[in-house]
């Protein structure tokens, strides 16, 4: 099992990383399924 504290790094990257691209906007994430499946395979992470 991995050390509570590598979860909780990969949790604060991921949610960075959701912040970078979720500034596009709800219209751009609704029209870029690319960006969706990015989106929530950082959610899944989380």
């Amino acid at each position: 099992m991995r050390d509570p504290k590598e979860r909780i790094k990969d949790m604060i990257e991921a949610i960075e990383r959701i912040e970078r691209y979720a500034v596009r906007g709800r219209a751009n994430f609704e029209e870029d399924e690319l960006l969706q499946t990015w989106i929530v395979h950082h959610l899944l992470i989380i």
